[in-house]
């Protein structure tokens, strides 16, 4: 089968490899639908390190192949959906309650990372009872896509950021993750939604997905506007959805006294992220700064496209470019220079 990967850091192209096959409690699928990640822009960057000839890509929906002997849930020719975190529900920290660090420290995290990824003519899910969801009839895999990472990482943002009922909320980036944050703060029942954004068309789509005042960086201090439109206090609950030393310190200096900042950006340079010493009280400041890897899980994914199923929220909005699978590079590309207007671009591969 033909599949996309990492030659070797800074390096990507096309490989020929075998078609997987399940162990007893594995899955094989064939996706029809996938979307490019940034994250995989920093993985072959180097950001996890060398990764020779590994599959890329961690976003995907498809067809049930072939099943393991043990996998009773599923069965071939059924539509489902994969969470990009694939736990295996069974190790320490699993069973501690952090599955997302299924093993070790985000190993959760293995399509393009321990293992191959989704951007083949077929994959391997491992635990397959586990980690394999059934996509509704009424929801189109165009949508159901968006559960496996976008939505599923956006709203742990707006979970993680214990937004109190009818609470101020501040989203920093308003990118894929940025937007569908947005989304969880307006379902978790934000009163006052602020995002901070720059380009035209993601400005626009956070008024669509529920922001209630978009500041452009580009023209205002964000962090002197926020601390204006909230009459000097601050904001319950801080966002960052970009990874970069600015807007964390940013989500610091805007966050109340009890109130909690939500990291979901990924940091994939340096070895060190700096706190603002005195906005953080000196240490004692009474500010929760919480951090995770979107849960994996098909019951995390039912809930989700639950949501989609009855119309608490359309993803698709997210899609500005299509391609071929045989086009994956220059999706590929598009991502990785943000050029076009990009937001995300989906693979189909039929």
């Amino acid at each position: 089968m033909k599949a996309f990967v990492m030659k070797r850091i800074g390096e990507v192209g096309w490989a020929e490899k075998p078609i997987p096959e399940p162990g007893p409690n594995d899955a094989i699928i064939k996706p029809t639908v996938a979307t490019v990640c940034t994250s995989d822009i920093h993985t072959v960057e180097g950001a996890i390190g060398e990764r020779t000839n590994l599959t890329l890509g961690h976003e995907v929906v498809g067809i049930v192949h072939k099943v393991g002997s043990e996998v009773k849930s599923v069965k071939e020719g059924d539509r489902v959906a994969v969470n990009a975190i694939t736990p295996c529900y069974k190790c320490e920290n699993c069973l501690r309650g952090y599955p997302s660090q299924c093993q070790q420290m985000l190993g959760g995290w293995k399509f393009a990372n321990v293992k191959d990824g989704v951007f083949a003519e077929y994959i391997h899910v491992n635990d397959a009872e586990a980690n394999l969801a059934l996509i509704p009839d009424s929801v189109p895999d165009e949508a159901a896509v968006y559960t496996t990472d976008m939505m599923s990482t956006g709203f742990m943002g707006a979970e993680n950021a214990n937004i109190p009922l009818g609470g101020t909320v501040a989203i920093f980036g308003q990118g894929p993750v940025g937007l569908m944050a947005t989304v969880g703060a307006r379902l978790l029942g934000a009163g006052l939604i602020i995002t901070v954004e720059t380009v035209p068309k993601r400005k626009e789509l956070s008024k669509h997905f529920g922001a209630d005042i978009v500041i452009d960086f580009n023209e205002v201090d964000p962090i002197e506007e926020i601390l204006e439109i909230t009459d000097g206090v601050g904001v319950d609950s801080a966002i960052e959805c970009i990874g970069k030393q600015e807007t964390f310190e940013a989500c610091i200096k805007v966050t109340r006294p009890g109130g909690t900042i939500s990291n979901v950006g990924y940091y994939g340079k340096g070895d060190y992220i700096m706190i603002p010493r005195l906005e953080w009280g000196v240490g004692m400041g009474e500010k929760t700064i919480k951090t995770g890897l979107c849960w994996g899980g098909k019951e995390r994914m039912k809930r989700l496209l639950r949501l989609i199923e009855n119309g608490r929220v359309d993803p698709t909005p997210l899609t500005t470019h299509k391609f071929k699978f045989d086009e994956i590079e220059k999706a590929f590309h598009l991502m990785k220079t943000k050029e076009d207007g990009v937001i995300k671009p989906l693979i189909i591969y039929d």
